[in-house]
């Protein structure tokens, strides 16, 4: 097969290397190749979203013709582009040297989400920019991996937030011309289409590559001719909220992603499951080794030895589980090709507490992976809670086998560039290659607190002015009443301590729970010597109603005189303004229900940049907290009223240690107390809750045995 590359005439040719580079999305990560784009013209690479492939096609001519003479610049091109080069040659790597040969058959990586880039809107939140930032770190190990998933032309949701507070959910179409997103195509030279077996009637889907420095990801799309309508629906969104047309959406995830790879001539030696949405994939596998003369049961047994099944889900109701009458209308031709009866297929799939509730898509992905592991160590004592009455209800609850690998984060890809040179200079150059090694880290305490304070008070402006920035476009561009222009930021002030709450508007991830007591709320924001102000970002899901109300409320919060201008609530949160965010604010707050976070990776995007984190002890806090790194809350036992608890416990940490310790400013302006958390912050939480850490432990717990198996 071939990959189909995007022609850009307008290139001279001795910049031909520009369109290799914007076609790999290692530019993303790497802020030399970056500015590679940037220096051609600065307002054409910010109107054009930092997308490269957008920006080359709508570059002038004569300013690439320009830049062709240009000695200063063909010498910095010429060395981003051979260290671009060197990058994706093949040499001893990671895994090469400590697991096995590269050329073993690669792991294949299997998620419904991808967080990569705003320029690719495959994602709807932690999911996917988990499963983005550890595809990055697999390429920087080196570790052989192929990756499948969804192109989704029309995203998750566009936010846009009327004049009432209320969520409206734009549909904006993928421009694929205009990204770093290519066909395969087969030997005719026309895009590669593949049937998902067994579906009636037939469900084809298109097939797109991705490079991601030296792993490819393949994405499906059904919105072909080809397909009848409801068909060419399937992949037009993430989670689709009716309950069908989701199992659909999932069963071409798993066996038709499986379909591709096979399409491809890609074997692969390890599954990993990225959640339970791409599940079924199992199923192909068994169904493979069977048509190669195997047995239903050796065929299963060396699929569960060689299978890793991640699950990040805390609660039982956020788990997919499908009829048992609608399974059988999809998979009644499926089962047989197993061996298999009704019944027994469907043993597969169903909870021993509640054997009737139907098909469950994670007791399935559990029954048939020998590797399992949640995403904190809490959580995984949370998931064997869960799922020992379930799955294993003759299995004390502290001998079910789940593991846990703890989140972590793409170092390179989320530390600020501006932040990296500090770190340059006093961790040494070569510091972002070790920079898993806990050791070095601790040299964060010879950077001067002025310098770590100029570079932080530098970021904030930088963010409240791309906020002010954003709703002025809206207002001169759509013409906004203008309670959405005040409601979006415009009053913020960057010498105001400020608070920055920005996740997915769920119920349980509380993002009201700060207005409890409003009273209380009035004096930390009206304070006239002291004052706090909050930024909020989130979107709902487009069917999450009360999710919409939480999001109205703050909206409406914001547009009351009586708490000052000091709440804002920022529209079209994505991968883009979470950059701003994690790296502008001062404090990031985290306050869920517990244990309802399973572990949450904003937090140490923020604590690498040195914004230290206020949160429940949840999730990976509960790992990360040292007592001198931030602070925490809602560690105890509530009998009563835990929202009224911990909003008490979240007013107290304000009131008597973080805003007095913000607020203490030396006479060289320097608040020096409040650096040396930052900088413990930082020196604590980035070499443990990096992806690099969280890839070899993967490739430790999972992937050195499952190859053996292979």
């Amino acid at each position: 097969m071939k990959i189909k590359q995007r022609v850009l005439p307008k290139l001279p040719q001795r910049l031909n290397g520009l369109g290799e580079v914007a076609a790999n999305l290692w530019w993303s990560w790497h802020p030399a190749a970056r500015m590679l784009f940037k220096m051609l013209d600065r307002q054409i690479w910010k109107e054009s979203n930092h997308n490269p492939v957008k920006m080359l096609n709508e570059l002038p001519t004569e300013v690439l013709q320009a830049a062709a003479r240009n000695p200063d610049y063909l010498r910095y091109y010429d060395e981003v582009l051979a260290q671009f080069r060197h990058y994706l040659e093949a040499k001893e790597g990671y895994f090469s040297k400590h697991v096995a040969d590269s050329n073993h058959y690669p792991i294949a990586y299997f998620s419904a989400e991808y967080g990569l880039h705003h320029s690719l809107p495959f994602y709807a939140g932690g999911l996917g920019f988990l499963a983005g930032d550890y595809i990055k770190e697999c390429s920087d190990l080196e570790v052989p991996l192929v990756a499948v998933g969804f192109m989704y032309p029309r995203g998750y949701v566009h936010q846009h937030i009327r004049e009432d507070g209320w969520q409206e959910n734009i549909d904006e179409i993928l421009d694929r011309d205009a990204a770093s997103i290519f066909r395969v195509l087969n030997e005719a030279g026309e895009q590669l289409v593949v049937k998902v077996p067994f579906m009636e009637p037939s469900i084809h889907v298109a097939v797109w590559r991705i490079e991601i420095g030296c792993i490819p990801l393949y994405l499906m799309d059904t919105d072909l001719e080809i397909n009848d309508p409801w068909n060419r629906r399937i992949s037009q969104h993430l989670y689709i909220s009716d309950i069908e047309q989701r199992l659909r959406q999932e069963i071409v995830l798993g066996i038709g992603g499986s379909q591709v790879l096979a399409s491809l001539g890609i074997k692969h030696s390890v599954l990993h499951l990225n959640e339970g949405h791409a599940a079924f994939a199992l199923l192909e596998r068994i169904r493979e080794r069977m048509e190669g003369g195997m047995k239903y049961e050796e065929a299963l047994e060396q699929v569960r030895k060689t299978s890793v099944f991640t699950t990040h889900t805390p609660v039982a109701a956020g788990n997919d589980v499908f009829s048992f009458e609608l399974m059988a209308k999809y998979f009644h031709a499926y089962w047989p090709a197993l061996g298999l009866s009704r019944d027994a297929f469907f043993q597969l799939g169903i909870s021993f507490k509640e054997p009737n509730a139907g098909f469950n898509m994670t007791a399935f992905a559990l029954r048939l992976s020998g590797h399992r592991n949640g995403v904190s160590k809490r959580h995984a004592k949370v998931a064997r809670r869960l799922w020992q009455p379930l799955c294993w209800p003759e299995a004390p609850e502290m001998n079910v086998p789940i593991d846990y690998v703890t989140n972590g984060v793409h170092v390179p890809t989320w530390i600020e560039p501006k932040m990296e040179l500090l770190f340059n200079r006093y961790l040494g150059a070569g510091w972002l290659a070790d920079h898993d090694n806990e050791a070095l880290w601790e040299l964060i305490d010879t950077i001067p607190d002025e310098e770590l304070w100029k570079a932080h008070y530098w970021l904030k402006i930088k963010l409240i002015d791309e906020i002010r920035e954003r709703i002025r476009q809206r207002w001169a561009q759509d013409h906004v009443n203008l309670s959405v222009v005040r409601a979006g930021g415009t009053l913020l002030d960057h010498s105001v301590l400020t608070l920055g709450f920005a996740r997915r508007f769920s119920t349980y991830k509380r993002a009201d729970l700060i207005f409890y007591d409003l009273g209380r709320l009035k004096k930390l924001l009206n304070d006239r010597w002291r004052p706090i102000q909050i930024i909020f970002a989130g979107k709902a899901h487009p069917a999450d109603d009360p999710g919409k109300r939480i999001l109205q409320k703050i909206f409406k919060a914001a547009l009351d005189p009586e708490l000052g201008g000091r709440i804002a609530f920022v529209e079209e949160y994505g991968e883009q303004l979470a950059q701003y965010l994690v790296h502008g604010v001062d404090v990031w707050l985290n306050n869920p229900l517990p244990p309802m976070e399973a572990c949450g990776t904003s937090g140490m995007k923020a604590a690498l940049n040195g914004v230290p984190h206020l949160s429940i002890v949840d999730g990976w806090w509960a790992e990360g907290f040292n007592g001198k790194n931030g602070w925490a809350f809602g560690q105890q036992e509530v009998s009563g009223s835990r929202d009224q608890a911990d909003a008490e416990a979240l007013y107290e940490i304000l009131e008597k240690e973080i805003v007095p310790l913000y607020y203490n400013v030396s006479d060289d302006g320097i608040p020096h107390d409040w650096v040396k958390v930052m900088k413990e912050s930082i020196k604590s939480n980035a070499p443990r809750f990096s992806a690099r850490r969280m890839v070899k432990e993967y490739i430790a717990k999972f992937y050195t045995g499952a190859l053996k198996e292979a």
